[in-house]
């Protein structure tokens, strides 16, 4: 499968639609299990605390690929990312009710790259905070 956004159909400063995905407590001990991470600052709010965070905290790798789910759906294949990389700033932190927390993540397209690439350009933000920074992803257009 390929991308099915073509390379001459994209300008600098196009802006990819913009997604919010829901994070509770529940989601974190799913993805637990799934990664193998069972740190207890993940799911353990007495824990957390002790440790001198706010609260529960989403795992970094986790908000990290909520976030380049933008990329992957506009794209339309998740292969068509090349390289992803962001640097973590602030916890995505969890209460434990039933809203949870939110990841808001908007995108654009920073610049043409050669070889059909461009890169993309993320902000991924949680209760007012950008949670990642230098979220940056080159994608294979077609």
């Amino acid at each position: 499968m390929t991308a099915t956004i073509g390379y001459a159909d994209v300008e600098v400063g196009t802006e990819l639609p913009a997604r919010t995905f829901p994070v509770s407590r529940a989601t974190l001990v799913q993805y637990a299990g799934a990664s193998g991470d069972f740190n207890p600052i993940h799911w353990n709010e007495k824990f957390a605390r002790e440790v001198g965070l706010p609260d529960v905290i989403a795992h970094g790798m986790f908000t990290m690929a909520e976030a380049i789910r933008v990329v992957t759906d506009w794209a339309g294949d998740p292969g068509a990312v090349v390289e992803y990389g962001v640097r973590f700033t602030k916890p995505v932190v969890v209460p434990n009710d039933e809203q949870g927390a939110l990841i808001e993540v908007t995108a654009k397209v920073a610049a043409k790259l050669d070889d059909q690439r461009v890169r993309v350009d993320l902000t991924a933000m949680s209760a007012g905070q950008k949670v990642l920074g230098m979220s940056r992803a080159v994608v294979r257009l077609a």
